[in-house]
């Protein structure tokens, strides 16, 4: 049962419908966070600090957001509120991704108070607490991308940021199985883990994260929830411009995705060895022939 609805106050405006941006790392969250940032009457932030330290410990002990009443929610609620305060420094605060999405040259703020009319946020892995962010905010407008995954892989096997989370370390002795965010199903499997290539685990982790994507297709209605290719997203911005648009109910900036940061789509053929590219296709083959990125 959902906690009743909080009503959340910041800079003199409630907070309705506001837009989470949900993907795997490299799938396109960022591109999107950026042309959401720079439409009228948003205010979207991407890695601040105070929300990504709750994102990612609800990601490594799942049953902190389950177990502990509405403490979860509250917190989660919280940190969003706090990196949606527009002050005169607020913009120092935030990383240099997302002052560079949003074209700030100094510490901001990165848009003018009185224009907000919606909030968001798009920063990674914001996937792995999207029942929490629905608990938050019931009236929450979710918007997923997804991208082959073998392009993730090659993208992420060059991303130190990502390569941080495969540390053996990351698997210690209080994680809690099956944990989705680095795609263990159970304990057992702690030292396969450990022993696999790197590119094993990133397709774990790419499967594990489309995984969730699926189920909250099966659980939210058409009205909450807009699935995107990341693919599409690069082929035909302005068309994924109209469809977020038409699901926001508000106009969302195709200036932004032409001009944003991408990576090419299909050259996991060059990028990786043969040898990684074969592990990944094994390892997440059921949900690469699902969506239709093998035959």
């Amino acid at each position: 049962m959902r906690p009743p609805t909080h009503i959340l106050v910041v800079n003199g405006v409630k907070v309705r419908r506001p837009v989470f941006v949900l993907a795997a790392p490299h799938s396109g969250a960022e591109l999107l966070g950026r042309a959401l940032k720079r439409s009228p009457g948003f205010h979207v932030t991407m890695g601040r600090a105070s929300v990504a330290h709750v994102i990612y410990a609800y990601a490594r002990r799942p049953s902190i957001a389950t177990t502990r009443g509405t403490g979860a929610v509250r917190v989660l609620r919280d940190a969003l509120a706090e990196c949606w305060q527009l002050t005169p420094g607020s913009c120092g605060q935030c990383p240099a991704s997302c002052r560079d999405a949003g074209g700030v040259t100094g510490v901001g703020p990165c848009t003018a108070p009185g224009t907000v009319a919606r909030f968001g946020d798009a920063g990674p892995d914001l996937l792995y607490s999207a029942p929490v962010l629905l608990q938050a905010f019931p009236d929450a407008r979710f918007v997923q991308l997804i991208r082959d995954g073998r392009d993730v892989s090659a993208d992420m096997l060059n991303d130190p940021a990502c390569l941080a989370w495969f540390k053996p370390s990351m698997l210690s002795d209080d994680t809690e199985f099956p944990n989705a965010f680095l795609g263990v199903k159970s304990e057992e499997h702690r030292d396969r883990w450990k022993a696999m290539p790197t590119a094993g685990k990133c397709a774990l982790r790419w499967r594990g994260a489309v995984r969730l994507a699926a189920e909250l297709r099966q659980e939210l209605p058409k009205e909450q929830l807009l699935t995107l290719r990341y693919e599409d997203l690069v082929a035909a911005p302005a068309e994924t411009a109209e469809a977020v648009s038409a699901f926001l109910a508000t106009r969302v900036s195709k200036v932004a995705l032409y001009g944003g940061p991408t990576s090419p789509t299909g050259t996991w053929r060059t990028r990786l060895r043969p040898e990684d590219a074969a592990l990944v296709e094994k390892v997440a083959r059921e949900e690469l022939t699902r969506l239709g990125y093998l035959p």
